[in-house]
């Protein structure tokens, strides 16, 4: 089922044409396009010109939205992911064109190239359990690239918010302070109240001063933003990682969460092994280095909970899946509940 979501800014075919010729000139002839679904946040559209270039726009949403507080400019952040990303070698789509002075359309755009192959949600139950696991360790080895990245400062990047901060510690604690001020003006339910949430993960915030290097992290790479490639024989391939706006510089351990999202990270060595074949470090788990990964698993948590109320997805589907959200990150936050601080 297609979710609908006010934040999906749709155009109109003339709207996308002239976007398409402010963009590219003269060359700028849409020859065929097509809106790509699976995504609940930027709307997407598949475009191809008539001189057989394709390209991904993508459109985001309403700037007068009331969005999550880390949710600013987020079209800018993913260009600029991209082109770091880019840099150092990992796969992901190139900025073709970003427009974002909003003259248009009033909202941000950008046309990227188009990654070929499909997403491995897609594509994950058609591959072998050796097929997957080896793509798994593609895609932990890419990431461990992405983290030769460093940045100027830790937190959100290009948005001037409370958590650009000089220490991983003050940054993960003002992204953390501003979900649960979301969590409070969107009157979201979730299993402890904000205050008691925000005290105990603050109770093990010191094993953040751990974290001395502020590198890129993508922190969305569940299989629906890895793109893959399988033929009839041989191996599967990784062909680009997708959607990088929620980037920030941070810790390496967190792209975990995503990576091994709604699974036991324990249950795929492939993960670990994958990322040290990269040559650039290790993401070793001592006991300090897990009650970081369960931080970073609360906060995504907290984001998933709180997120569907910026969306205007009501109904029963949307009560259910936030009700059990609620449960895993209950389950986390009883297990930090369990941890002694040292």
């Amino acid at each position: 089922m297609e979710v609908q979501t006010l934040t999906r800014r749709h155009v109109t075919d003339t709207e996308l044409r002239m976007l398409v010729h402010r963009s590219f000139g003269d060359r700028g002839e849409v020859d065929t396009w097509s809106e790509l679904t699976g995504g609940t946040y930027n709307a997407a559209y598949g475009v191809t010109l008539t001189d057989g270039t394709d390209l991904v726009l993508k459109v985001a949403p309403p700037p007068d939205l009331k969005l999550l507080s880390h949710e600013v400019d987020l079209m800018r952040t993913e260009a600029d992911f991209y082109r770091r990303a880019g840099r150092v070698g990992v796969p992901v789509p190139e900025v073709v064109h970003a427009d974002f002075g909003r003259e248009m359309i009033n909202t941000d755009v950008i046309f990227l190239s188009r990654i070929p192959g499909a997403d491995l949600r897609q594509v994950r139950e058609s591959l072998t359990p050796a097929q997957v696991a080896a793509v798994r360790g593609e895609i932990a080895a890419h990431a461990a690239l992405l983290h030769t990245v460093t940045g100027p400062a830790y937190g959100y990047p290009l948005r001037g918010s409370r958590s650009w901060q000089p220490s991983w510690r003050a940054a993960f604690g003002a992204m953390v302070d501003d979900i649960l001020d979301d969590a409070v003006r969107l009157g979201s339910t979730l299993p402890r109240t904000p205050s008691q949430i925000r005290e105990l993960l603050r109770r093990h915030a010191d094993v953040l001063d751990e974290v001395r290097r502020p590198a890129l992290v993508h922190f969305d790479l569940w299989d629906g933003n890895v793109f893959v490639e399988a033929g009839n024989t041989g191996p599967a391939r990784v062909t680009g990682l997708i959607d990088g706006e929620r980037a920030f510089f941070g810790d390496p351990l967190a792209e975990l969460v995503s990576l091994t999202l709604f699974r036991n990270l324990d249950d795929e060595p492939e993960i670990l092994d994958g990322y040290a074949s990269a040559g650039h470090g290790r993401l070793d788990l001592t006991d300090s280095g897990r009650r970081r990964l369960a931080l970073y698993t609360c906060y995504l948590y907290l984001i998933m909970c709180i997120e569907g109320a910026t969306r205007g997805w009501d109904g029963p589907e949307r009560a259910e899946f936030e009700s059990w959200l609620a449960g895993l990150l209950e389950a986390q936050l009883d297990g930090l509940d369990r941890t002694p601080v040292r």
